[in-house]
């Protein structure tokens, strides 16, 4: 039971996070991390401050540039089977299934947006 053909969804979709998709021979399989893990698992690393938010393109970024690392945590929840996915062939992956994984983001290409200045209320 080995994914294949493990890729980024870059087309369009209402899913909040970056889209993987993969083969298990015939069948289709879908992942799924939400944006606020992937903010937590690049915080996690960054230790900025103030957290800002990825954004869609540095998200999508961030996966094919993590594209090894992330078939390697998708695969092992997928074989876990439909015990422990109840989605499944759908794995949704969470930050704990990052922190158990020990695998490293590589932030090396992330280019954070400038914030807006800060808005000042008038007394």
């Amino acid at each position: 039971m080995s994914l294949t053909q493990f890729r980024v969804d870059d087309g369009p979709h209402v899913m909040d996070g970056l889209r993987l998709l993969a083969q298990d021979g015939n069948d289709c399989v879908e992942a799924f991390i939400g944006r606020k893990v992937m903010d937590v698992w690049a915080d996690s690393i960054e230790h900025g401050g103030g957290r800002q938010s990825l954004f869609r393109d540095q998200y999508n970024a961030l996966g094919r540039l993590n594209l090894a690392a992330l078939q390697r945590i998708v695969s092992a929840k997928y074989q876990r089977g439909a015990v422990f996915n109840r989605q499944h062939p759908f794995v949704e992956v969470l930050f704990s299934d990052i922190a158990d994984s020990g695998e490293a983001l590589d932030l090396s290409e992330l280019v954070r947006e400038t914030l807006p200045p800060a808005f000042h209320r008038m007394a």
